[in-house]
């Protein structure tokens, strides 16, 4: 655990990792279930720092069956997936609680939007300073400094969805 950054909290069986355990990973993804011969096994559930969870069947470290929940409840199917499709462009929030009337538009999922500092272009699981070339998250704690290509990508979808408006 040492080299990797992880951080484990379960019994061990002759030196490996065995039983119902948490498994925590640098990213803070965490794994709650069952283990086997060092390798996730059985019922478990990855959580992730977003609020999302993948609750699934493990076999020997692989997925057997699983379902993914985003931190906003929504369930992925993959077999009847028409959440933000060709055929329904409303965000999950929309399908949930209606559509904002007339003249107000909800441009992501999260209602009400984040607030961006001006300036600043969301990128998702932050925002982006085009100044400092940092990505920060929304509570404004440092997350990453952003490569090139990243920070030309950033400022030429922000042009483009202001041309659009």
């Amino acid at each position: 655990m040492q080299y990797t950054g992880s951080q484990y909290i379960g019994e061990y069986v002759d030196g490996r990792m065995e039983g119902h355990a948490e498994y925590i990973l640098p990213t803070e993804t965490r794994y709650v279930g069952e283990m086997k011969d060092g390798v996730f096994h059985g019922q478990g559930t990855l959580y992730f720092p977003s609020g999302s969870q993948y609750d699934a069947i493990w076999e020997n470290g692989l997925v057997v069956k699983g379902t993914y929940t985003f931190s906003d409840g929504l369930q992925y199917d993959a077999k009847n997936w028409h959440y933000c499709d060709t055929y329904d462009r409303r965000f999950y929030t929309e399908i949930c609680h209606g559509l904002k009337p007339t003249g107000i538009s909800q441009l992501t999922n999260v209602d009400p939007p984040r607030k961006i500092p001006k300036g600043c272009y969301d990128c998702g699981d932050g925002f982006y300073n085009p100044i400092t070339r940092v990505v920060k998250d929304y509570n404004n704690r440092f997350l990453r400094n952003a490569e090139f290509s990243a920070c030309f990508i950033a400022k030429k979808l922000a042009k483009r969805t202001r041309q659009s408006l």
